[in-house]
């Protein structure tokens, strides 16, 4: 097959992959769509349009959910769609589209196209796996979005199913210093032969068995694509590469398409540990260090379901504690006196209570979820605390805390907040002592 075939068999190959391919020119708006749907198999010419951005955003206005509508709208700008592409390859994205009635999840994935006067936007349902139709249309390059949509990878290799000889595409050299050949008269032996050399010790068992001949092609008589996520030794460091299967239109090659996402990973790992600690802030008392309101509305709802469902919850009990004198304190020495104060008291009780979350759930209020060792020795870790701040109180030096405690019996107590009224109770009566 000449180069130019292969090509087109590669663009086929790879546009099946999505409901939608629209061919934008960047400054004028005015665009080609091609679609392997069957309303436009019939019809062998691709939709075209004047102005991609105003009608995109009236589409986002009709189509999308409504509350993704706001930010689909809000991509389809040109100056929107150039920045998202800056210093990347592509641009993905998704949201929810109402069809039938029913919102489905789509994914766009804008790519530069390589003459700098183009876009080329790939819209893919993922909300379940479907099987596209062949693209047959006229009037469409099939280069041009065949080299766009290669340019997600940094090697492509053409397989004949019939010898196993293959053809390889490289856009980057992710192989360090290995040379990759352009013609090969079998990759499955050139796989297995190389990937001791680059592959990861923990990864090759797996990769060498999905990777296999037999193995392919029987994931793929139920899938339209394959896909496989391992490592490369690259210049002594391991780097991520993902690998993806398909094949070609004519069922006779596999197309298969390696891509380096080491930097994706990255940014997905980087974001992940921001969210974690981003929750993790939202969680957290500001003034104080430990767990909030929300924080401990969220435990409780956690355990309740657990109970509403029979589940055989670990035993527990919750302690509910009160800063005494913290109005005398602001009123005579200031707020700043009376957040030390808070600090001191939420110290105090995160040492008495050392293997249990300690939640500040009011301006002066507390809780303490006692769990594991700290609900073992629960009524020592009480009387000790109890004895510190009656030595605090006569020496007139450091927090008083009232606290009142109850357990969780699983045979009569079918509510957390149960629990915890008992042990509110329990408090004010101790907060009675304090103050006589």
């Amino acid at each position: 097959m000449e180069y130019s075939g292969m090509f087109a068999e590669i663009a086929q190959s790879l546009a099946r992959d999505y409901e939608d391919i629209f061919y934008i020119d960047i400054e004028t708006g005015k665009y080609s769509e091609f679609s392997p749907s069957k309303m436009y198999e019939s019809m062998h010419v691709p939709t075209k349009g004047e102005d991609f951005y105003s009608e995109t955003r009236e589409n986002a206005r009709r189509y999308a959910h409504p509350d993704d509508r706001e930010f689909a709208e809000g991509l389809y700008y040109k100056e929107v769609m150039l920045e998202k592409l800056k210093d990347r390859k592509s641009f993905s994205y998704k949201y929810r589209i109402m069809v039938s009635g029913e919102p489905r999840y789509f994914r766009f994935t804008i790519i530069p196209a390589n003459d700098g006067e183009h876009f080329v936007l790939c819209v893919k349902d993922i909300n379940d796996e479907i099987t596209a139709e062949d693209l047959h249309k006229k009037h469409v390059t099939f280069s041009q979005i065949a080299e766009s949509l290669a340019s997600n990878y940094d090697v492509i290799y053409y397989v004949d199913l019939s010898d196993n000889s293959y053809v390889s595409y490289t856009t980057n050299n992710i192989f360090g210093k290995l040379e990759v050949q352009n013609e090969a008269p079998d990759f499955f032996e050139e796989a297995r032969r190389i990937a001791p050399f680059i592959v990861h010790p923990h990864d090759i068992e797996r990769v060498l068995e999905r990777t296999r001949k037999d193995f392919l092609l029987s994931e793929l008589e139920s899938k339209k694509a394959f896909g496989i996520e391992y490592r490369h030794i690259i210049e002594k460091e391991p780097q991520y590469i993902r690998l993806r299967a398909r094949k070609s239109s004519d069922k006779k090659h596999l197309i298969i398409g390696i891509e380096n996402i080491n930097d994706e990973k990255k940014k997905e790992q980087d974001h992940l540990k921001a969210l974690n600690t981003e929750r993790e802030l939202a969680r957290r008392d500001e003034l104080t260090g430990t767990k909030n309101k929300t924080a401990y509305a969220e435990l409780e709802k956690s355990v309740q379901t657990n109970i509403d469902n029979g589940v055989d919850y670990l035993p527990f009990a919750i302690a509910v504690c009160d800063i005494n004198l913290l109005k005398q304190i602001n009123d005579t020495e200031g707020h700043s006196a009376g957040d030390e104060y808070i600090k001191a008291s939420a110290k105090l009780l995160c040492n008495t209570f050392v293997h249990s979350p300690v939640f500040r759930i009011g301006g002066d209020e507390f809780a303490v979820f006692l769990r594991g060792d700290d609900y073992t020795a629960r009524e020592k870790l009480i009387k000790n605390l109890k004895d510190k701040v009656q030595k605090n109180l006569k020496g007139q030096n450091g927090p008083v805390i009232a606290v009142g405690y109850s357990d969780f019996n699983p045979e009569t107590d079918g509510k957390v907040t149960g629990v915890f009224e008992r042990a509110d109770k329990m408090m004010y009566e101790n907060k009675r002592q304090l103050k006589e």
